[in-house]
């Protein structure tokens, strides 16, 4: 974890270098490193994320960075998190923001994968110096209920899953859309953001439709929806990606034709 937050804070050092959006592709590992195993990996993080992915316009960079913090949280991939929780915090991305991502992901992506992500959070965050000052509390002031989509989707939850699990049932109304998705230290299109990000990284994709129409009503574009998954295709792989894509084009296509 030494070198963990040795890395976090060269890059907290150095948010105007150019070449920390290259560190943040290559985790813990120098440029030789990568390169004594796969110099057409190293090409690839350089040349091809670094230089076209991430300065593509579908995206701006702060989101781009939502996407790829959703994307390595849900999947537990470690070795990326100090770097790319470090450029989230150069892009943009404030730290009670990203501190509500992880929160978020633990019912999204499972507790275990949150606290893995607390355990380096904490060392970036103390490279900075955020304190917990700078972070929402377990105890605030909810956004509004939307009490119409609140109550379809209660609905149809219950058809669901009320025979096999009342519990479950219950929980998703009380914890999840009567609290979670009302915390205000993520904006809802943010919070929508984070939940596709993570139901795609994780190829989860007949949990798509309602999050991504939910995602679209909370002002996320086609345009920007459609580079999520180009995005996601590098950190989750290609076959996660295209899993996603008849799911989504099919969300683009209902509401399209309405």
């Amino acid at each position: 974890m030494k070198t963990t937050a040795a890395i976090a804070l060269a890059l907290s050092l150095g948010a105007s270098d150019a070449n920390a959006n290259i560190r943040a592709q290559r985790g813990p590992l120098s440029e030789a490193d990568i390169k004594s195993v796969s110099p057409a990996l190293e090409h690839y993080a350089s040349s091809k994320l670094v230089n076209d992915v991430w300065k593509r316009p579908g995206l701006s960079p702060r989101d781009r960075s939502v996407v790829t913090v959703a994307g390595v949280i849900a999947r537990n991939q470690t070795v990326l998190m100090a770097e790319q929780f470090a450029l989230a915090l150069d892009n943009g991305v404030r730290p009670s923001e990203l501190s509500e991502i992880i929160t978020h992901l633990a019912f999204y992506a499972g507790w275990g994968n949150a606290i893995a992500a607390t355990v380096i959070a904490k060392e970036v965050f103390a490279a900075r110096s955020i304190g917990e000052d700078q972070l929402p509390q377990a105890s605030v002031a909810l956004l509004p209920l939307d009490e119409k989509a609140e109550a379809a989707r209660a609905t149809s939850v219950e058809s669901i899953a009320g025979p096999t699990s009342p519990d479950f049932v219950r929980d998703t109304t009380d914890v999840l859309f009567r609290d979670l998705w009302l915390r205000p230290g993520l904006a809802s299109r943010d919070r929508s953001l984070v939940t596709v990000s993570a139901l795609i990284a994780n190829g989860q994709v007949q949990q798509i439709p309602f999050h991504l129409n939910k995602a679209m009503d909370n002002g996320l574009t086609r345009e920007q929806a459609s580079e999520v998954v180009s995005h996601l295709a590098y950190y989750a792989g290609w076959p996660n990606a295209f899993s996603a894509v008849p799911v989504v084009r099919s969300v683009f296509e209902q509401r399209a034709s309405k």
